[in-house]
């Protein structure tokens, strides 16, 4: 599985000569399987340069396939949805995996932005492409382009947010986004969600310090990620979500932390890398 970042901020969209490097775009991530189809992970405003991409290909033809993950419904992981170009041109075909424990629910999440108040579209029917909804209670797994998936709900302050597994040729990854443990950090369900995985994808919005003063938001901190990689025995850990007014320099500098903290509690042997737009891994 290749892995690459279109959005990777969290709460709202930050561009600017500050947060060049990382990028400025809300959440958004495609995962390329081995036989190079498409699932695309979150919808945040990196899914307009997504789309952008894709329309050389056979998306841009309406003979386009992808499958979406969405781990929940806050403004910044579906804003880029209305502005993803693929999904106005007829025969293009989209299944939608997200929260909600049935397709009323989940449709009624994604027409609410589609509200007159918010979008001259008024409703995702009015869309060229075939778009299915399949609700993913907590727990369920399911198979997309021969790639095992597993969604497990993490507390995310007021709300839940989805934490997917994804494991392909014995090969596993994780995206863990939007997630505020309690003070006793991940449950063993989540754990077991994340044990070995080759590459654990973690919520990294805060510095430990600003976690603390804003701890009902439902966020992590790099040092969350980290007891959580080393716990769980993951072999690379991807920082993600940061927050929208952390210039480069503070994502460099929780980097350091990060990869500090790792070696302390024994994850010397864990790789580190801080998700930036444009840059593609490979599982």
């Amino acid at each position: 599985m290749k892995v690459s970042f279109w959005g990777v901020r969290g709460s709202i969209p930050a561009p600017g000569p500050e947060t060049n490097r990382y990028g400025g775009n809300t959440s958004c991530v495609t995962v390329r399987t081995a036989a190079d189809d498409l699932i695309i992970i979150d919808m945040g405003t990196g899914m307009r340069a997504l789309g952008g991409a894709l329309m050389p290909t056979p998306f841009g033809k309406g003979a386009g396939s992808a499958a979406i993950l969405l781990s929940h419904a806050h403004w910044d992981h579906i804003q880029g949805f209305p502005f993803f170009p693929p999904i106005f041109i007829p025969g293009n075909k989209f299944t939608l995996h997200g929260p909600g424990h049935s397709n009323e629910m989940l449709e009624g999440i994604l027409e609410g932005q589609m509200n007159p108040h918010f979008s001259p579209m008024h409703t995702i029917k009015n869309l060229g492409a075939q778009i299915t909804l399949m609700p993913v209670p907590h727990g369920h797994s399911f198979e997309v382009f021969g790639v095992r998936v597993r969604g497990l709900s993490n507390p995310h302050g007021s709300t839940e947010s989805l934490a997917f597994r994804l494991e392909e040729n014995g090969r596993s990854f994780v995206y863990a986004s939007d997630v505020g443990y309690p003070a006793s950090g991940p449950s063993d369900e989540i754990l077991a969600h994340y044990a070995g995985a080759d590459m654990l994808l973690h919520d990294c919005t805060y510095s430990p310090e600003d976690r603390a003063a804003r701890i009902e938001r439902g966020f992590s901190s790099w040092q969350d990620a980290a007891e959580a990689a080393v716990r769980a025995k993951a072999k690379h850990l991807v920082m993600f979500h940061y927050d929208q007014d952390y210039t480069d320099e503070i994502v460099d500098a929780m980097r350091d932390r990060c990869r500090a903290a790792l070696d302390e509690l024994g994850g010397q042997d864990i790789a580190l890398t801080p998700a930036a737009e444009g840059l593609t891994l490979e599982v």
